[in-house]
């Protein structure tokens, strides 16, 4: 792809993607959930997870993999506990069905979880935590993928790029909100670059053949790395355990075995769980943490997690988007209508 950029208004990033997507077969409700996913991560910066995301979300309709007119099941299994199945959808959707109840029950009994299965998540995970923070609560999420990152010291991928998010409310500001993968860089980066031509920092991952590297393609094709060495490999590790058996979902390994990942996002597991920080503490904690995190601020050079984001969001004028993937989405949507 060029580097040549458009620009966009949200609005028809959003309009863009829904009917991207409509065309191939998802249905309004679907597309809709999917369009808003990828239109908020265009409006907070985080460029690998908005449209540069739409032609893999096609290639899963197209295959007939995904599911694009999936309806998700909700299953109270306990007045604490939520199973949710998405049908071998997409997740989006089924985070629209699941987290209301969620954020209800652990708002009444001061903490519940939902398991997610059958899902196709090929997102950020910060909407999700975000969302409960708004509601008062502490929201923790985590999912696995496909193995491509090797755990600390070795070169077989194992885990896969394991995101995690977290998220912090505060009354009347915005929460606080940690959304990283434990891979020295996620992959849709990693993709970017190796598509603009930058390369990445040493560390990022290894070659086809086991050698560090800074050359993006080269990682593509090889493994990645988890950041911070046996730090990062340890806690991928438990979120492969979080993602997996915990929800009655599969390992990355066993999820590769199971699915054709050139035909679109894998399926697999997500683990949620939203905690209310007044009902676990007895008291009210937004003044104690208002203070701490007056600390925090005031050292020089130190910012807050997710607030990067929430500047961006201040702008709502047109985004800067590679000129070729628009051509791109533009092409698969008139492709896929029907005449």
């Amino acid at each position: 792809m060029s580097h040549l950029t458009i620009n966009l208004t949200l609005e028809e990033i959003y309009d863009l993607a829904k009917t991207a997507l409509l065309s191939q077969g998802a249905n309004e409700e679907n597309a809709a959930a999917i369009a808003n996913t990828v239109t908020i991560a265009e409006r907070d910066g985080a460029i690998s997870h908005g449209l540069f995301r739409i032609p893999g979300y096609i290639v899963g309709l197209q295959s007939k993999k995904v599911v694009g007119t999936a309806t998700p099941e909700i299953e109270e299994v306990t007045p604490i506990i939520f199973r949710c199945d998405a049908k071998n959808g997409y997740a989006p959707l089924t985070h629209e069905h699941c987290l209301p109840p969620l954020i209800d029950a652990a708002k009444k009994f001061g903490l519940a979880a939902v398991a997610i299965q059958n899902s196709h998540h090929f997102a950020a995970l910060w909407p999700e935590v975000e969302k409960m923070s708004e509601a008062g609560l502490i929201g923790l999420t985590t999912v696995s993928y496909l193995p491509w990152v090797a755990p600390a010291g070795g070169k077989t991928p194992i885990f896969g790029t394991n995101p995690m998010a977290f998220s912090w409310p505060r009354a009347g500001k915005n929460p606080v909100v940690i959304d990283m993968a434990t891979s020295s860089m996620a992959m849709g980066e990693v993709m970017i670059a190796a598509r603009d031509g930058y390369e990445v920092p040493l560390g990022t991952g290894l070659s086809e053949s086991g050698e560090l590297t800074t050359d993006a393609a080269e990682i593509v094709k090889g493994v990645l790395l988890p950041f911070g060495g046996h730090k990062g490999s340890a806690l991928a590790l438990m979120v492969e355990l979080l993602s997996g058996p915990l929800v009655g979902e599969t390992f990355s390994y066993e999820t590769q075995e199971r699915d054709k990942a050139e035909e679109g996002p894998a399926r697999g597991g997500q683990f949620i769980l939203a905690i209310s920080p007044d009902i676990l503490s007895g008291k009210n904690t937004s003044e104690q943490t208002d203070r701490f995190f007056e600390k925090y601020d005031a050292i020089e050079g130190a910012r807050t997690p997710g607030a990067r984001r929430h500047k961006n969001r201040e702008n709502s004028g047109p985004r800067s988007v590679n000129a070729d993937l628009v051509k791109t989405i533009e092409q698969l949507r008139t492709d896929g209508l029907i005449t």
